[in-house]
């Protein structure tokens, strides 16, 4: 089983608990679809849900955006330690 994830502080984060995403990666920004950036770059300081811990001992987050009536898009993202922040 893996560890319970911490936030930059080193404080643990928990199914369900709400996070700031504080940083990304460049080179992770750097490889997404260039249709997708601004997208992803837009959570950057936002607040998030932690909805999953995946096996690895990750945190996910999602944001989901309405694009027109009848259609959503989302990302889901899983954090590392100096990405994000206990809120």
């Amino acid at each position: 089983m893996a560890e319970t994830p911490k936030d930059r502080h080193g404080k643990d984060v928990d199914l369900g608990a709400r996070v700031r995403l504080v940083s990304l990666d460049p080179k992770f920004i750097d490889s997404l679809p260039e249709d997708e950036k601004d997208d992803v770059c837009s959570m950057i300081g936002e607040v998030f849900e932690v909805y999953e811990i995946d096996e690895y001992g990750q945190p996910w987050i999602e944001k989901e955006w309405r694009v027109a009536d009848d259609q959503t898009i989302s990302h889901s993202l899983s954090l590392a330690s100096h990405e994000m922040e206990l809120c």
